[in-house]
């Protein structure tokens, strides 16, 4: 059973207007979008979006709405699709759930699981050409050193990045708990209750998947089609994720950087955001019925102009 991360807490900040423009970024399997369509008036109007074919398809299957739309594509076109639905600057509030969906997790044949053997893929757009098999096979060592430190913060990615290019000499890396397998071996210190592959795979999806860039591209472009007033709503669950939100919501909202003590009028400054809370976290009831939550942090703006 699919359970939405946060979901009080997204309806909170995410539903501004009954009769509304809505988008969901990352539909994933709609859990947040089919609570969405339960509080909205028969004027309203819902988007969502997905780069993952099975997302969309089984959006198709699961909501008979007529006012929900589904997209197959990413979020980091979030403004072309928004204009080609002609709802640019109409927009009253957008949900970006970041990273990979518990359904992808769960299926072994996508390949994200380092707990279950399965072909090593991590495409959560399945007609892109760059699998992790692809990637992990033809990688230079010093390549993978830099992707392990910087997406999966590997202080050993020196050694399971020598380890792989060793073993691959030989055969080649085409299983998910064959690369985990080489992953473990490789690691000198396991970090307590944490599986030694779980950051080394985690680099490999974000750098396949090129999260980082598709997120930064992502949030300007959220605030161009929200009308004044409108909130964007972002769930990350690492630190790289939220420390780029986090960066550009404060920078958003403090407006046009000046010296200090400059003495000009507020609308001089220029701000385009006002931060509606600080950080949100999962509390003790929401992990206890979903584990997968403990990681997941919401911030939430809202557009001034």
């Amino acid at each position: 059973m699919h359970i939405p991360v946060l979901l009080q807490d997204v309806m909170k900040v995410w539903l501004t207007d009954e009769s509304g423009i809505y988008i969901d970024g990352t539909f994933g399997r709609g859990g947040h979008s089919k609570v969405l369509l339960g509080e909205l008036s028969d004027k309203a109007q819902l988007l969502g979006i997905d780069q993952d074919l099975t997302a969309v398809e089984n959006a198709k299957q699961s909501v008979h709405d007529p006012r929900f739309a589904m997209e197959y594509g990413s979020f980091k076109d979030i403004k072309a699709i928004a204009e080609k639905y002609g709802i640019a600057n109409k927009v009253s509030g957008i949900l970006l759930d970041i990273g990979v969906s518990s359904p992808q997790l769960d299926e072994a044949g996508r390949g994200f699981s380092f707990l279950q053997d399965g072909p090593l893929d991590m495409r959560m757009n399945q007609e892109q050409a760059l699998s992790a098999k692809t990637w992990i096979n033809a990688a230079k060592e010093e390549d993978m050193v830099y992707v392990f430190k910087t997406y999966g913060e590997e202080r050993f990615a020196k050694r399971i990045a020598r380890a792989i290019c060793d073993y691959r000499k030989d055969k080649e890396i085409t299983r998910t708990l064959q690369l985990a397998e080489i992953v473990a071996k490789a690691n000198p210190k396991w970090e307590k209750h944490k599986n030694p592959a779980t950051r080394v795979f985690q680099a490999i999806r974000i750098h396949v998947n090129n999260e980082l860039e598709v997120l930064e591209r992502a949030l300007q472009q959220c605030l161009d089609i929200l009308k004044p007033g409108g909130h964007l709503v972002v769930i990350s669950f690492h630190s790289l994720e939220d420390r780029i939100v986090k960066r550009f919501f404060k920078e958003q909202a403090q407006g046009r950087p000046l010296p200090k003590g400059l003495p000009v009028k507020e609308n001089f400054i220029d701000r385009k955001v006002k931060l509606i809370s600080k950080a949100i976290k999962a509390g003790e009831a929401e992990l206890d019925v979903n584990p997968r939550a403990r990681s997941a942090v919401l911030r939430a703006v809202e557009k001034l102009k």
